[in-house]
Parts: structure tokens; sequence; C-alpha cells
């Protein structure tokens, strides 16, 4: 088993949105140590082999993200009501959720976001009409941030 850098930074936004302080993950070849301090999380990797017990690295990562500006008066904001992937149709292949333009209702399916596998339904929570879409999709999304915003009806 092997871990992108990518996949470390999902293990992160994941656990940010947690009240743990610690994670460890110890395979037969490597170690991944994750603690919070001061609002960052730290990351010690270990990689071993049987010659050369084991070689650590650390680093820290605090990845900043800009709002995007706002829109006109009286729109509603869609926030990512949790950390994970951003996906704007049901599988692969198949036609998005909602374009620009389409009107939903409080309940309509917008999105799906995926954590650790799990698939969640993400609804408008807002009748009206969509006029910007603010997230590309398989994007990976902060919990908070805005994805779509709606014209009220």
């Amino acid at each position: 088993m092997s871990l992108s850098y990518r996949d470390v930074q999902d293990i992160l936004k994941v656990l940010d949105d947690t009240d743990y302080t610690e994670m460890t993950l110890e395979t037969d070849s490597f170690t991944l140590m994750l603690r919070r301090g001061e609002g960052e999380w730290t990351q010690e990797t270990g990689t071993r082999s049987k010659e050369q017990g084991t070689r650590v690295a650390s680093i820290v990562s605090e990845e900043t993200k800009q709002e995007p500006a706002p829109s006109e008066e009286g729109l509603v904001d869609v926030r990512a009501p949790m950390v994970g992937t951003f996906y704007r149709s049901p599988k692969p292949g198949a036609d998005a959720f909602v374009e620009i333009g389409s009107v939903v209702k409080d309940d309509t399916v917008i999105a799906i976001i995926e954590v650790m596998k799990l698939m969640n339904s993400i609804p408008a929570k807002a009748s009206g009409e969509i006029v910007e879409i603010l997230v590309e999709d398989a994007q990976f999304v902060d919990k908070g941030q805005l994805l779509m915003r709606v014209r009220p009806t």
C-alpha cells in the first residue's frame, strides 16, 4: 500500500472536521503519523525495509483557499456540508444533477460529495434557479466551501 501526497492531504482535510489531535497509520511498508498543533497538522512518514530500518521525513502543510468574489445581491449560497470529493453527476459519464439555469427545490440533489468511499447526496436547500457553479467535477472541497449559487424564486 502506498499513499500519495494527495491521499495524505485528503486524510488531513477529513481529520480537520474531527476533534482528534493525533492519528497513526501503520502498514508493513510504512508508518504515517499525524499530529495537530496550533491549528495545523504535521505529518511524519517513514518507510521500512529489512536492511534500512526506518527512514522518516516531516512536512507541515496549510492550504489556503480563496473565496469566490461576491455576486449580485439576493443569491443563496450553497456550501459543502463536509470535506470530500465533489461530483456533479451520480456516476462517471452520466448527466450532471444540475446545470446553470436548472430550477431546483429545497430537496433537489445538486451534487454528491464522496468521503472515504461513502457517497453523500447534497440538496440545494433553496428553491430557485442555479446561476453559478463554482467547483469542478471531481474537485476536493472543504467544509463550508461555496459550491453553487441559487437565485430564489
